[in-house]
């Protein structure tokens, strides 16, 4: 006996079939991802703070917590653990003692960098597209993102 097949999408709404479609592919990526993280001995968690910071370009805990989406109390045992590995510091703000910011050293920029490059790999549902599909894909998601970027300089 075969397997059923997925439910066949329309094409009435092609944006909401084009974002289903988008979501169902990144949803399948994040083992890819903690992979990638746990190859570098980093939770996922870790490995998304890291990518946040930028080296040179030290950063307050609370934004960090804003870029992760979680309370700042969260962020301490990501930062600790961090810390602990010696991939980033905690410093006092020039500004403001009490504010701590949060600054990559060189181990953690090599690491950063490698966690970046692998991650920025395409994917081999993206790999393996022709390089007209791939382009044309690039294309139509670089046109997304700057809509947003539009859409959010004109609400300023």
């Amino acid at each position: 006996m075969t397997a059923p097949s997925a439910p066949r999408r329309t094409a009435r709404n092609p944006g909401a079939e084009a974002w289903t479609l988008l979501s169902d592919l990144l949803r399948v990526q994040r083992s890819r991802y903690a992979a990638i993280a746990g190859d570098l001995e980093l939770a996922p968690m870790q490995a998304f703070a890291l990518k946040q910071l930028q080296p040179g370009t030290p950063l307050p805990m609370s934004a960090l917590a804003e870029a992760l989406g979680c309370d700042a109390s969260n962020v301490t045992g990501i930062v600790d653990r961090l810390e602990a590995r010696g991939l980033i510091e905690r410093r006092g703000a020039d500004h403001d003692r009490r504010v701590k910011m949060l600054a990559v050293t060189e181990k953690g920029a090599d690491i950063r960098g490698t966690l970046l490059a692998r991650l920025h790999e395409a994917p081999p549902e993206i790999a393996g597209l022709s390089r007209a599909d791939q382009r044309e894909l690039r294309d139509i998601l670089r046109r997304a993102l700057e809509a947003k970027a539009a859409g959010e300089s004109r609400r300023r």
